[in-house]
Parts: C-alpha cells; sequence; structure tokens
C-alpha cells in the first residue's frame, strides 16, 4: 500500500514565509507614505469646515438665549469652540502634526449666524503638498472649502 501525499513539509512552508518577509522589506521602504499625507490635509480641512458650521448653527440656534454668539478659535496645533455667553468650551479637536493650518485665528458667529470679528475670514490648510482653502463669508457665515 502506498499513500500519496497532498503536504507540505515544514522546511517548505518556512521558506516560502522567509521569501515573504525578504519581498515585504524591499517592498515598505518603497511604499509612498506622501499620499496618505496628502489625504490628512482633505481630512483636516473638511473637519475644520464642519465644525465652522456647527459654531454657526449654534450660534444661531441659540439666539434667544445668547446675544454674543459662538467662537471657534485656532490654536495653532488645536481648535475649541466657546459659547461666548458662558464662556464654556463646547468642544475642542486636536489637528495632525503633519498637517499646518494658516489664516484666521478666530471666528466669532452673531446671533444671526453672520461672522461679526473683522480678523481673517480665510484659513489655509496645506500637508503633503496639498492645500485648501477655507473661507467664511462675513455677511452670511457661509463656509465655503476649495482645494488649490
Amino acid at each position: 500500500m502506498t499513500r500519496n501525499r497532498a503536504a507540505f513539509t515544514v522546511v517548505e512552508l518556512i521558506v516560502v514565509v522567509m521569501l515573504v518577509g525578504v519581498m515585504a522589506a524591499i517592498a515598505v521602504p518603497r511604499f509612498s507614505f506622501a499620499l496618505i499625507t496628502k489625504q490628512k490635509a482633505g481630512t483636516t480641512a473638511r473637519k475644520i469646515v464642519t465644525d465652522l458650521r456647527r459654531t454657526r448653527r449654534l450660534a444661531i440656534s441659540d439666539a434667544a438665549n445668547n446675544a454674543k454668539g459662538f467662537e471657534m478659535t485656532m490654536l495653532g496645533a488645536s481648535y475649541e469652540i466657546e459659547n461666548l455667553d458662558t464662556h464654556a468650551t463646547v468642544d475642542s479637536h486636536t489637528i495632525d502634526s503633519r498637517v499646518i493650518c494658516t489664516g484666521g485665528g478666530k471666528f466669532t458667529f452673531g446671533p444671526l449666524g453672520n461672522l461679526t470679528n473683522s480678523g481673517s475670514s480665510d484659513l489655509i490648510v496645506a500637508a503633503g503638498g496639498r492645500s485648501y482653502t477655507i473661507t467664511v463669508t462675513i455677511a452670511t457665515g457661509a463656509v465655503r472649502c476649495v482645494e488649490n
């Protein structure tokens, strides 16, 4: 009686695993992580736009109780949303260290949803060679994001 064995030996499996390991060691350093950094710029820009719109919405929805409005303040590597009537921090977020934000420092929305501070109404978010310009219309408080 002869048996046909259709299995791999341990030595064959070890050789295959070693070959895959060597190929991975060669391929991983060649992988471009710049694409990931570019994506972080877009993700951060969309998050900031969402939070600017949220700050405006909070100012409008709380207008009957809060005549001062809400403010989103850029703090370099982070930003926070503050209720100007109670001086309470509504929310805060950290910005990834690979993403650079320049421009407007404070975005203050009044009870009508308009931008009430006279500072810059533009914010530039950049990383990995990709940049976005976030613009807040002063009269209406509308927020717009454009890739440069």
